[in-house]
């Protein structure tokens, strides 16, 4: 596996092909994002994988700074995973200059659910992906891979490369989970014993909502969040939202959408850590 840098470098190692397979990640890497890896081998020509914690998306007082990295057991995995070209630039490489140039995604699709609690986000977000896109993929274009766990970063980004008619197709990756069924993530590091066996609780959250959800007739739907938010509460957490909506614009469910084509998402603080979720039906 070559390790590029400086984007220069990186350009060098992909001037041989044509159509890389791209997977972005903030590192902290765990088998979800190597089934990425693994799905978009078959996808390219290369198969290239990114490793840079992104300033723009975190908050002031989020996790920057300790957001764990973990570079060799990090390398070891892609390595592993078939990865052929491991793009790690530092802050300096990336940005060389404060990025006063940004990507202001459709307020409609950004600021509401993640980029309601997290003002700024998905600015940070698109920022970054469409500058690593431009590294990686270039002019030619190619695929990049991107989990369903981020549901709405997934379609922010997807809105995003048909608006600028990028050379972009962008493939989606099922959430992967543990066997108790809480999705896997790069904050799960950070949940005590006690807190990891009560994660689970979020994903069994949506699933009861969703269940509740078709089960309820369409005029009595209207208490089934606060109900399942209050639910979380009782149980020690802190949630921001569980909530039904629809898969093609995130907007909330109404009586006329159909079982296939809706989606429950939910975030809520367990202890000190933020985790997410979400679940098509």
């Amino acid at each position: 596996m070559l390790i590029a840098h400086s984007i220069a470098d990186l350009r060098q190692a992909l001037a041989p092909y044509r159509r890389p397979a791209f997977v972005p990640t903030m590192g902290n890497l765990h088998d979800g994002h190597i089934a990425l890896v693994r799905q978009a081998k078959p996808l390219g020509d290369v198969t290239v994988a990114s490793i840079f914690v992104n300033r723009l998306q975190f908050l002031p007082h989020e996790d920057f700074d300790s957001y764990p990295r973990t570079w060799e057991a990090d390398c070891a995995q892609l390595k592993a995973a078939g990865c052929d070209v491991l793009f790690a630039p530092r802050e300096a490489d990336l940005y060389p200059q404060p990025q006063t140039f940004k990507v202001h995604p459709d307020p409609q699709l950004a600021d509401m659910l993640e980029g309601h609690f997290r003002p700024g986000f998905f600015v940070g977000v698109s920022t970054v992906v469409m500058k690593l896109f431009a590294c990686v993929l270039g002019q030619s274009g190619g695929t990049a891979v991107f989990g369903k766990k981020d549901y709405q970063q997934l379609m922010v980004i997807r809105h995003m490369v048909q608006q600028f008619a990028l050379p972009v197709e962008v493939v989606a990756g099922e959430t992967c989970r543990a066997a108790d069924g809480l999705a896997l993530s790069s904050r799960n590091g950070y949940l005590g014993p006690a807190e990891r066996q009560e994660a689970v609780a979020l994903s069994q959250a949506l699933k009861q909502l969703a269940q509740q959800w078709l089960l309820t007739p369409p005029d009595s739907r209207t208490g089934l969040e606060p109900q399942a938010l209050d639910a979380l509460r009782a149980r020690g957490w802190l949630p921001d939202y569980l909530t039904v909506r629809r898969r093609a614009d995130l907007l909330p469910a109404t009586a006329e959408d159909a079982e296939g084509t809706l989606v429950v998402l939910g975030a809520a603080r367990l202890g000190a850590t933020r985790l997410i979720d979400n679940l098509e039906f």
